[in-house]
């Protein structure tokens, strides 16, 4: 998924309504190719642009984000770039809005891991309270709805605190070099680029015909 390979211990998240949607828009692209193919012959397949973007679309958004968590420490494989967080540079792990990675200069987010929302506590269990990594509280031991282990956001941060507490006990983790620590982030310009051929190409089959 990323510009080179992890290391040692991996865990990978990806969000189960994510892998729904991805399979359903190439459910709908091969419907498509298929109806095109046998209503107007193999000819007409030319202007299949939109199918194809369609089912380019479901993996690079929802099939291909993902979480890594690894010894060098949380890549977050997001669909237009990748960002490789050391654990050395993570200085708080947030999950408002989706799975955030804080570091001393800037913030990450992962497009994997979205929280749900301020009614996503309203189906918690207890079991989804209890457990949780010691940073995963606030006052009064509150959980947010995002940190719920039934959650997206809550499940990706559960294995990056985790994670993150077990090198800090063990005396793994470098403490006060967050500020010196570089982020690596790559685009992904191919994948860009084949979003902006794709997209030239559906809006000139829909005109032309």
């Amino acid at each position: 998924m990323g510009s080179a390979p992890h290391t040692g211990h991996v865990e990978i998240f990806k969000a189960v309504t994510n892998k729904w949607i991805a399979g359903l828009s190439w459910a709908v692209a091969c419907l498509g190719v298929v109806a095109t193919a046998v209503t107007a012959g193999p000819a007409a397949l030319v202007g299949a642009a939109p199918l194809l973007l369609i089912a380019f679309l479901g993996w690079q958004l929802f099939w291909m984000p993902a979480v890594v968590v690894h010894d060098g420490g949380v890549t977050l494989e997001n669909p237009f770039r990748s960002v490789l967080v050391p654990w050395a540079a993570l200085v708080q792990v947030d999950t408002r809005f989706a799975l955030t990675l804080v570091t001393a200069g800037k913030s990450y987010t992962s497009w994997a891991a979205p929280a749900p929302g301020i009614w996503g506590g309203r189906n918690a269990r207890p079991g989804d309270l209890r457990g949780l990594p010691a940073t995963s509280y606030g006052p009064g031991k509150s959980v947010r709805p995002g940190d719920l282990k039934s959650t997206d956001s809550g499940q990706a941060a559960l294995l990056v605190r985790a994670r993150w507490e077990d090198l800090a006990e063990s005396g793994q983790l470098a403490v006060g070099d967050a500020a010196t620590t570089a982020v690596q982030v790559t685009y992904r310009w191919v994948a860009a680029g084949a979003v902006v051929l794709l997209l030239a190409a559906s809006c000139w089959t829909v005109t032309a015909g």
